[in-house]
């Protein structure tokens, strides 16, 4: 699907952990090309010792040669800055917008649909917060 001015948006499917509790595991994230990134976005970037390798993490903070980036679980040890150190610019391809949450088959009766349609869509907004207690780490 594509936007106006040369944006462009896709749907990517979440694999791992590593951003648990903000995505799971099959969740589906609404990404936009060529956004500006802001401290606290969740980002997509090529891993860049993988580069065929797509990663979703969170832009923590813009650093000398480019962003600092970290999965939002703490119990997970999969790659990120860590481990890589800076990522730069040119690697953070695009920014979440949305998450959505595919509804499990075995949800059959009308209150876990509803719950499921209450929680499956979300905004990602760039969550300084986030940000700030990650850099912490």
């Amino acid at each position: 699907m594509a936007g106006g001015r040369g944006t462009r948006f896709e749907v990517l499917e979440v694999a791992g952990p590593s951003m648990v509790p903000t995505l799971l595991h099959g969740d589906r994230l609404v990404v936009r090309y060529g956004a500006p990134v802001r401290p606290g976005d969740v980002v997509v970037l090529r891993h860049p010792f993988q580069q065929d390798l797509l990663v979703v993490k969170r832009a923590v903070e813009r650093r000398r040669g480019g962003w600092w980036v970290l999965g939002d679980n703490p119990y997970n040890q999969t790659g990120d800055s860590t481990d890589y150190g800076t990522v730069p610019e040119e690697l953070v391809l695009a920014t979440a917008v949305l998450r959505f949450r595919p509804r499990p088959a075995d949800q059959s009766s009308l209150r876990a649909r509803l719950s499921w349609a209450v929680s499956a869509l979300r905004p990602l907004r760039a969550d300084a917060s986030a940000s700030r207690r990650l850099r912490a780490r």
